[in-house]
């Protein structure tokens, strides 16, 4: 069978599920860490900021280095770590000195893996040769969504037909997705973005320069990150320690739906690129996000908490890709190396969101509400700079 840019793109979608697993998959467990391994809080938000700080860092590495690398070979190994990070569940922690370690190395590898896939899934798909770029890009970023899910989804099932105690054999039958990518990427046509292109033919160009547009761009990102993550990774526990709902229903109502309106978002937004104003899109997004922040943090009802939890998924849906699709159209010479830099800032706002969300938490007894209601700063600053870029495009169109 002769493999084209479908195929690619199938194998674009694996990686993206991979992204989903290495990210989500150890938060529905953070409490279980806490019984077992007699965690606090503080040593898990600890975690989730070296995951976060690892990916950064293989961002940054990438960047650097992104004319050096093979794209084919780099991508299997990311998933190939990712496989190793998170069988490593199974068995690290217990055979460590002390738990932590094991935890630290499992999260580690998975960071870098996750790191990797996240930096070049992205630019591999947009260089396929397609039609509509955004819609793409958006229904590529949908498959995280759907990954995250599938990941709360099957792990609850698993949790109440064979019982929590057993996460350990889960472990490793959640390795399958990240080797099925592996094997994907060994086979599928590989293709490069026109600016990898010209840089490969002109190696002595100079590189990228960056304009005060790409600062934009890039704090959006980080804003993007944070607001995502910061309910993606505690909903589950502010679900069962926060609202005093069973560990099966928190995950189902917080991060499962969480993650199901975050697709739903991205679905439709490929589906109507062509009627849709991604900047409004994007604007609007962000005001539903602070008001489900808002929401979850502040209301009485522990059913009313959750759709809050809930609604950010939906806010925040189209924000990354988004944002990715606004950078390629308004930026020339966007290759990997651009990718990898604005993947860099949405990891940046993935660490510190999260990270000081814990962190805030303990500073007033584990009050993941309060984290909910400072963590409404990241998308009133989104707000901020697109209001500030809408009125600077309409003075300079009032000027000519």
């Amino acid at each position: 069978m002769s493999l084209n840019a479908k195929h690619t793109k199938i194998a674009g979608y694996i990686g993206y599920l991979t992204q989903a697993l290495t990210i989500n998959y150890a938060p529905l467990l953070f409490l279980t860490f806490v019984n077992t391994y007699g965690l606090t809080l503080t040593k898990i938000s600890t975690l989730v900021a070296i995951s976060f700080s690892v990916q950064l860092l293989t961002d940054a590495f990438e960047a650097k280095f992104a004319s050096k690398l093979n794209t084919r070979a780099t991508v299997i190994i990311g998933h190939i770590l990712a496989v190793l990070g998170v069988t490593g569940y199974a068995y690290l922690p217990d055979i460590m000195p002390t738990p932590f370690i094991g935890l630290l190395i499992c999260t580690v590898t998975s960071a870098v893996g996750a790191g990797i896939v996240e930096v070049l899934i992205s630019p591999i798909v947009e260089a396929c040769p397609t039609g509509d770029k955004s819609a793409a890009m958006s229904l590529l970023h949908s498959f995280y969504c759907w990954g995250q899910v599938g990941v709360v989804l099957l792990s609850t099932l698993f949790f109440n037909l064979v019982g929590i105690g057993h996460w350990r054999i889960l472990s490793c039958l959640w390795a399958i997705i990240p080797a099925t990518g592996a094997l994907a990427f060994s086979v599928v046509p590989i293709y490069t973005l026109e600016a990898d292109a010209k840089s490969a033919d002109t190696p002595k160009n100079g590189g990228h320069k960056v304009s005060g547009l790409f600062f934009v761009f890039f704090t959006l990102m980080v804003c993007a990150g944070a607001a995502e993550m910061v309910m993606s990774q505690w909903a589950s526990t502010f679900a069962e320690s926060g609202l005093g709902i069973s560990k099966t229903l928190g995950d189902l109502l917080g991060p499962c739906a969480f993650a199901l309106l975050m697709g739903i978002a991205r679905v439709i937004y490929a589906k109507a690129s062509d009627k849709i104003n991604l900047d409004k899109f994007i604007l609007i997004s962000a005001i539903l996000c602070v008001v489900s922040y808002f929401i979850a943090a502040l209301s009485p009802h522990p059913v009313l908490s959750l759709v809050g939890c809930a609604l950010c998924g939906l806010s925040v849906g189209v924000m990354w890709p988004g944002t990715y699709s606004l950078a390629t159209s308004r930026m020339s010479g966007v290759g990997v190396q651009m990718f990898a830099l604005l993947a860099l800032g949405g990891d940046l706002g993935c660490m510190i969101g999260p990270a000081a969300a814990g962190w805030i938490a303990g500073l007033f007894g584990d009050n993941l509400r309060i984290s909910f209601i400072l963590a409404s700063i990241f998308p009133i600053i989104i707000i901020a700079l697109l209001c500030f870029g809408s009125k600077k495009n309409k003075s300079a169109k009032k000027d000519i």
